[in-house]
């Protein structure tokens, strides 16, 4: 009997979550004992999984990527890794306030009853850069691993896998081996936690549509239209000039990567398909170097889909509030923004709280997250996708700046082997 395809199960763990969900929204009687028994912890033990797996991978990748190649190359590659996520998120930013601007879907929105119980979001104070940073420099690296502090860990790993190169062959070979053989165990784990991800997406869009419903997105259908528009619009023009650029065709590495973007679609959690991103890189022939590197690197600060959420968001609650903000504050929320998107972990509604530190920054109201955070969900999906998207691009561009060959085989071929 032919086995069932993956993304055929995930599609229909999202459907039936739809229903279910729907049905307990508009059945009420046993609705929260549902959502808070059933659905939630199902979501929440497929993320659980995900953030239990992900930051090893990152460790071990970042350190095996490091240690195999030589330091010039290295600082070399990370500088212009480091210089192009900066460029491409800060144009993510612009193109979403420009919409914004555009659109105004903030404009006649009527905000009474939209406040959902359970939204509330805790507000962070802004920081200075050189507090963000201090923040980065761990104290305990297994406390930062057990948190799941991913430019902490990061951090560490640059230090260890440099420390690491720097050391003779005798020495550094078999803890190089130990990582190696981690790591692979690591991606087996990962075959293991996929076989549930049906279940677990079953369970967050069922909490999701049991809480809200439908017509509670109603007031807010305009910003969710704006924010997948610009999506659209990023990912087709900035992205697709991107792949011509270096001779790659943007809707056939969409097709190549169909499963890992709808599994981020699904699950909301970039950290989900990182694994599996990886892996299909380096079957399209990136060398494994650069995606060790690269793609850990971009899930930090490689974050499209969450820039565009920034700037369009971050003006619907100026326009929500009546609050004109000039040419020249929106410039310096761009600066705020670019700052304070980096470091966000692949897991779901990180970016609520990235949102909550820009209106802190540039004084506007902070009751507007409550308002985006009832239906952020429905926009989550969207982001994470052009995140994956984008850390899926990433490597390629670096390997094409490099001069490295690619050798692009048979993507069908690649695309069905990776996912049975």
């Amino acid at each position: 009997m032919k086995r069932i395809s993956l993304v055929v199960q995930i599609l229909t763990g999202l459907v039936l979550g739809i229903l279910v969900g729907w049905y307990f929204n508009t059945h009420p009687l046993h609705q929260t004992w549902v959502t808070a028994e059933v659905l939630k912890p199902l979501g929440d033990i497929f993320i659980r999984m995900m953030k239990m797996i992900v930051v090893p991978i990152v460790f071990c990748c970042m350190v095996l990527g490091i240690a195999g190649g030589d330091n010039k190359s290295f600082g070399r590659m990370g500088a212009k890794s480091l210089g192009y996520f900066f460029a491409i998120t800060s144009l993510a930013i612009v193109i979403g306030l420009l919409l914004a601007n555009l659109l105004q879907p903030g404009v006649g929105t009527d905000i009474s009853g939209m406040v959902h119980g359970g939204s509330a979001v805790k507000i962070e104070p802004s920081k200075g850069a050189l507090v963000i940073l201090q923040n980065i420099v761990p104290e305990n690296i297994f406390m930062a691993l057990s948190e799941g502090k991913l430019l902490s860990v990061l951090f560490f790993a640059v230090l260890f896998g440099l420390s690491l190169n720097s050391l003779p062959k005798e020495k550094s070979s078999p803890v190089v081996a130990v990582l190696q053989g981690a790591l692979d165990a690591m991606f087996k784990v990962v075959g293991i936690v996929m076989a549930y991800a049906p279940i677990g997406v079953f369970g967050m869009i069922g909490a999701t549509v049991c809480t809200f419903g439908f017509a509670s997105l109603l007031p807010l259908l305009k910003l969710i239209g704006v924010v997948y528009l610009a999506l659209i619009i990023f990912a087709v023009l900035v992205l697709g000039g991107i792949c011509y650029l270096i001779g790659e065709n943007l809707f056939r590495l969409i097709r190549y990567f169909r499963h890992e973007l709808l599994l981020a679609f699904s699950s909301a959690a970039s950290a989900a398909v990182m694994p599996q991103l990886m892996g299909k890189l380096e079957a399209y022939g990136v060398p494994r170097r650069i995606v060790s590197f690269v793609v850990p690197v971009g899930y930090a600060f490689n974050l499209d889909g969450a820039s565009i959420f920034l700037g369009v968001a971050t003006i619907f609650i100026a326009q929500l509030y009546g609050i004109d903000l000039s040419v020249s504050q929106q410039a310096l929320l761009v600066i705020t923004m670019v700052l304070t998107s980096k470091g966000a972990a692949g897991v779901p509604g990180f970016a609520i709280i990235i949102l909550s530190a820009t209106l802190a920054s540039a004084g506007l109201p902070l009751d507007g997250v409550a308002l985006i955070a009832g239906i952020f969900r429905i926009i989550d999906s969207g982001t994470t996708t052009l995140n994956v998207l984008g850390n899926a691009i990433a490597p390629l561009v670096i390997a094409w700046w490099e001069k490295e060959e690619i050798s692009r085989p048979d993507l069908r071929r690649v695309g069905s082997e990776t996912m049975q």
